[in-house]
């Protein structure tokens, strides 16, 4: 088995950290505080798991070498013999938990994410199912203690959603949530159909790290504002002054829409945060396209033109095509038991880098924004 990379980069930033915590204004910023905590954390357990494994490691080589032992105890050798499989057994997990923690995060991993949810082909039945997908993130984001913010919608007529967006706020919620990028296809028999037959829909989720100013740059002059009255359910009046906003970023053709706020100030504010949000997902795409040929191996590429679920109601299965996984119990998941499908994704990832970085040199990287 080969050695593990060398660990005195991460001892030699958890040290960094150690001293940063000691610092007397260390709380004085409690976010900056909250994500060196946490980086922290992580980087003891890496240290501890890694001088473990070496613990480990020092006892299997004993216990492999009194096994061969010609001249020694007969008992003895029985004894270490009998220990070797579940030392070897121990040393591989702790192996691939240390190599696991060393492989660095994607840099959105730690953000607050920014959720965008329509309605598809299917007319009424996709919007329906739009509100019931959101209604199953919601769920689950309380199910992780994660905080929901809505941001804009549009209903159909029959009460479903066109379009939603909605800030989720927490930790690692973009770590988390990031698999859920594609297009979902329901069959089902809808509501409205009286002979009986299953009708196929589909919703598109976008997953949008949240980017802050200084992440994307934008020119006033590229971007042209108009204001409208906002509307609810049904064409219903949610006010009388025009506070709907919508942006259009010229260079680019994207366009986002607010109206949830009474505010036209408030809805500027949710329209903006939208918008640096997709223009840093699409720099963050273009970055990716560079090694397309090596995601395809991987578990996709979150393309939203990707068909990456199916919820199979009449035969009470969901199904990932991304990871071939299928679970049973549709009603669960659709009330946000959705960790099964997040953890299978995540292994999948982490089976991937771990097979691409192993025998490769680890690299420490910094959290964005920090020198030194």
């Amino acid at each position: 088995m080969d050695a593990l990379p060398d660990i005195s980069p991460f001892q030699r930033r958890l040290e960094e950290l150690d001293a940063q915590m000691a610092e007397p204004s260390f709380y004085g910023n409690p976010r900056r505080a909250a994500e060196v905590t946490r980086e922290q954390q992580k980087l003891r357990k890496l240290v501890d798991d890694y001088l473990a494994h070496s613990q480990v490691e020092r006892e299997l080589k004993d216990a492999a070498a009194m096994a061969r032992e010609v001249n020694g105890d007969a008992e003895m050798r029985e004894l270490a013999a009998a220990e070797v499989p579940a030392l070897e057994k121990r040393a591989a997990a702790l192996r691939e938990t240390v190599l696991l923690a060393m492989i660095p995060p994607e840099a959105s991993d730690s953000r607050d994410t920014i959720m965008e949810i329509r309605a598809g082909t299917g007319g009424d039945e996709a919007a329906l199912f739009a509100a019931e997908l959101t209604r199953c993130y919601q769920k689950y984001s309380d199910s992780q203690g994660w905080k929901i913010t809505p941001m804009s919608s549009s209903y159909s007529e029959r009460g479903g959603l066109r379009d939603v967006a909605f800030l989720v706020s927490g930790v690692d919620v973009s770590q988390q949530l990031k698999w859920e990028s594609g297009v979902h296809r329901v069959q089902r028999v809808p509501v409205t159909e009286a002979s009986g037959r299953i009708h196929t829909s589909t919703v598109t989720v976008a997953v949008l790290p949240e980017a802050e100013e200084v992440d994307i740059q934008i020119n006033p002059q590229d971007l042209e504002i108009t204001v409208s009255r906002a509307s609810g359910p049904g064409g219903q009046g949610v006010n009388t002054t025009d506070s709907a906003v919508q942006i259009l970023h010229k260079p680019t053709g994207l366009i986002v829409q607010c109206a949830d706020e009474r505010s036209q100030i408030k809805n500027k504010a949710s329209a903006m945060t939208v918008l640096r949000s997709r223009l840093l997902k699409l720099k963050e795409d273009e970055e990716k396209a560079k090694y397309a040929a090596e995601r395809r191996s991987q578990i996709g590429s979150g393309d939203r033109s990707e068909r990456i679920r199916t919820y199979n109601f009449p035969q009470n299965r969901v199904t990932d095509h991304r990871i071939g996984l299928t679970l049973h119990g549709l009603p669960q998941i659709m009330e946000g038991a959705i960790g099964p499908l997040i953890e299978g994704l995540q292994k999948a990832h982490y089976d991937e880098r771990l097979a691409a970085l192993e025998g490769r040199s680890y690299e420490l990287v910094k959290p964005s924004g920090e020198l030194g």
